[in-house]
């Protein structure tokens, strides 16, 4: 194999950019999919964590959540630089899931006088501050996501 070899076998290689970016969109709609599930798993994590009051350990999942939300969002911004105009805007439900959740999350620590922040025995418990940092991390990769839709549509402007 050549460092110039696809990989690909010879009949089954892209013709030409229509194909590679039928491709690529088609892989993006199984990373959104990837990223569904993720979501819901990391939300679950966090109830689990909030309502559990110390009985079940933190999940961990934070980090390969927002790998995976990444991966999904660079690659759609990939796509959208390809010129694929047919770039669903999915990723905003992610964003807007977690604002929902953290924010009812904080509405009903407030009500309980922070039940939900402590364990029986009085010791403290981060899942409110986990569900937070993800939030922010998800709206930052939005942000970003939307900062390079402007900055394409703002090359595109000067361009004609």
């Amino acid at each position: 194999m050549s460092q110039f070899d696809s990989g690909y076998p010879e009949e089954k290689m892209p013709k030409n950019f229509s194909e590679i970016k039928k491709i690529e969109t088609s892989i993006n709609r199984h990373l959104f999919s990837i990223c569904a599930v993720t979501t819901i798993l990391a939300m679950v994590f966090i109830l689990l964590e909030f309502f559990g009051r110390g009985y079940f350990p933190p999940s961990r999942f934070g980090t390969f959540y927002i790998g995976v939300l990444l991966i999904y969002s660079a690659h759609k911004e990939m796509l959208r630089w390809l010129g694929e105009k047919e770039v669903e805007r999915q990723g905003e439900w992610f964003v807007y899931a977690w604002i929902g959740l953290t924010v009812s999350l904080y509405l009903i620590n407030f009500l309980t006088k922070e039940y939900f922040c402590f364990t029986e025995k009085g010791f403290s418990l981060d899942s409110l501050q986990q569900a937070s940092q993800t939030t922010l991390e998800v709206v930052a990769i939005f942000i970003f996501a939307r900062f390079s839709k402007l900055t394409k549509v703002l090359r595109e402007k000067k361009g004609s």
